[in-house]
């Protein structure tokens, strides 16, 4: 039986990151709960050659095994922080540069973070649209943190914890994993 992978995807372009450090939690969940080894990456594990990229050939070697790692994933987490309503640039020309089947029927967990509630829709409004594109199966419970949810680069709002849960237990029935999963704390 081949090793479950639970990988992260965060769009963040500055370290340390909340964004980051949010969806390495949930990838940890997520990982625990099916039994799989995880990892989180943000764009700047890609490397210079992201910028520059015009086809997935283009980036380097270490930029493609991330790739390669995406591919053979049996749960992804892709979270951004907001910009403008968006998520950030680079995390879009990222996926930009796979084919549109690759993600075909991947479980995704959608998350973003933002300053503030008036970024909230991201999740609805710009990345499921992305991935429903690559055909992937979003995670019906996306979640938005906002500044106000975290001290310390830590999740302190209970409602986002519980919401978390929520859709770590709903990819984890998809996969196979914990079959009963608990939402309470």
């Amino acid at each position: 039986m081949s090793k479950k992978f639970a990988i992260g995807v965060s769009g963040n372009v500055t370290r340390p990151s909340k964004t980051r450090a949010f969806v390495d939690h949930i990838v940890g969940q997520v990982a625990k709960k099916i039994g799989a080894s995880s990892a989180t990456f943000d764009i700047e594990d890609f490397g210079p050659s992201l910028a520059q990229a015009r086809r997935l050939g283009d980036l380097d070697p270490s930029a493609r095994n991330i790739v390669e790692q995406l591919s053979g994933a049996a749960v992804l987490v892709v979270g951004s922080p907001t910009f403008k309503g968006s998520y950030t640039g680079l995390f879009k020309h990222f996926f930009d540069l796979l084919e549109p089947t690759s993600l075909r029927g991947k479980p995704i967990i959608l998350a973003a973070t933002g300053g503030g509630e008036r970024h909230s829709l991201v999740v609805e409004h710009q990345l499921r649209p992305l991935f429903g594109f690559f055909e992937a199966l979003t995670i019906p419970t996306g979640v938005y943190a906002s500044d106000r949810d975290f001290a310390d680069g830590v999740i302190i709002s209970e409602a986002i914890r519980k919401r978390t849960e929520q859709a770590v237990a709903e990819a984890c029935r998809l996969v196979g994993g914990a079959g009963s999963v608990s939402l309470a704390a």
